[in-house]
């Protein structure tokens, strides 16, 4: 195979436009190839839980670079080629999509993504039944959502509640059935769950806890509600299944290369074959974050896509720097804002500033007595100040942090002493 063949980058998402960008900001003039399976460019995918409302999602508006640019770079995209079989040799090798394209290539970049889980259940090949992940299935769901009355979000996980939060603000019947005990669960403490719990129900959505799901019912091959395991029917025109993601991973397997819970990589986003790289929602990799607790995780936000993007770009070009980053992500549900700074796993301590019932507050958390991690509600200055002290690898006291009138930027401390 000819040493020219280049980069081929398996997925047109927020990693592999980054992946793409990085590898010629560091130099390289190989050919680049980006192959995606949706027929768009790449484009955000962030907006599409967030308003659906208009009627129609344009994809080419949420665009991550223009046609130019791609040309500019000399980048080859490539849209509506879904890659099925990858095949390793000496060289490099061939990538081969369903439509029967070849793609060779001497160096290879997995970013995947992730797909929607879905349900086993009766009813959920009815009409009105809705996943969300790109944006044709967010262009139906929006006109879906228009001609509805009443909806049902099964999961009150963030993309879940965004949705409801945009129905209810549209006059929407809105009913969130969340299997766990509490919303959002995995992803911040009891004290955030139960604050957005009471938010969505002082905006007039209901929300159903512990709600066993028995099936989906329909007449006429339309969805009319959903059925719970104690009897109860929820009536809904509309229905959003949103019970999280799997990684991609069925290529990687077929390359032998090491799976779980993602596309197992090292600290420079390196496979386990040592040549190819995973970057993304598909990577399952040694956690970046100086202050976490350790292990390794996947973690599905954009910042970390564009940033692991640029360290497995400089490892497919040997040059291998560890992937180190302060995590944060963001929620917005109609009008509450939530920005996260961190990662709170392994807290041993929460600090309570402003008031929730106000819709304005932040929790700090804390291990060992440092600053760890902050779900911020409405409170970007917050945000902005934990983001920046944990970048910085600063603490601020959690006794002043108590107090709300005093900003939190007044008691970043100097740099830790190790």
């Amino acid at each position: 195979m000819a040493a020219d063949s280049g980069t081929l980058i398996v997925g047109a998402c927020q990693a592999g436009v980054q992946l793409a960008a990085s590898l010629r900001e560091l130099g390289d003039c190989s050919p680049i190839t980006l192959v995606g399976a949706e027929p768009h460019a790449p484009y955000q995918r962030p907006p599409l839980s967030k308003d659906l409302h208009g009627g129609t999602v344009d994809a080419a508006a949420l665009a991550f670079r223009t046609a130019d640019w791609y040309g500019r770079q000399d980048i080859d995209l490539v849209t509506g080629e879904q890659i099925v079989r990858l095949e390793r040799n000496d060289d490099g090798g061939v990538a081969v999509s369903a439509g029967g394209r070849r793609f060779r290539f001497a160096r290879l970049a997995l970013a995947t993504g992730a797909a929607v889980r879905r349900l086993q259940l009766e009813g959920t090949e009815l009409d009105g039944v809705h996943y969300l992940r790109d944006a044709a299935e967010a262009d139906r769901l929006a006109a879906g959502l228009a001609a509805a009355r009443k909806v049902a979000v099964v999961g009150g996980g963030f993309i879940g509640l965004e949705v409801a939060a945009g129905a209810r603000a549209a006059g929407k019947q809105v009913t969130v059935l969340e299997a766990a005990p509490r919303l959002v669960g995995r992803a911040v403490a009891e004290q955030t769950s139960e604050y957005f719990r009471a938010a969505h129900l002082r905006r007039g959505t209901e929300v159903v806890l512990q709600a066993k799901i028995s099936r989906l019912t329909g007449s006429g091959g339309k969805v009319t509600g959903v059925e719970l395991g104690d009897g109860t029917h929820v009536a809904a025109d509309v229905v959003l299944i949103g019970v999280g993601v799997l990684p991609r991973t069925e290529l990687a397997g077929q390359l032998g290369l090491a799976v779980d819970n993602g596309i197992v990589v090292d600290e420079f986003g390196l496979c386990s074959d040592g040549m190819t790289v995973a970057a993304g929602d598909c990577a399952n990799l040694p956690n970046p974050y100086v202050r976490g607790d350790g292990g390794r995780l996947r973690l599905e936000s954009v910042p970390h896509a564009i940033e692991h993007a640029r360290t497995a770009a400089a490892a497919l070009l040997g040059r291998r720097a560890p992937y180190r980053m302060m995590p944060w992500f963001w929620s917005d549900q109609a009008d509450i804002k939530l920005q996260i700074a961190g990662l709170s796993a392994g807290y041993d301590q929460t600090v309570l500033r402003g008031d929730p019932d106000a819709d304005k507050f932040s929790l700090l958390y804390y291990r060992a007595g440092r600053i760890i991690a902050a779900d911020c509600i409405n409170s970007p200055a917050d945000f902005m100040a934990v983001k920046t002290a944990l970048a910085k690898d600063r603490d601020i006291p959690a006794d002043a942090a108590a107090d709300p009138g005093v900003r939190l930027r007044q008691l970043i401390a100097e740099p830790a002493v190790r």
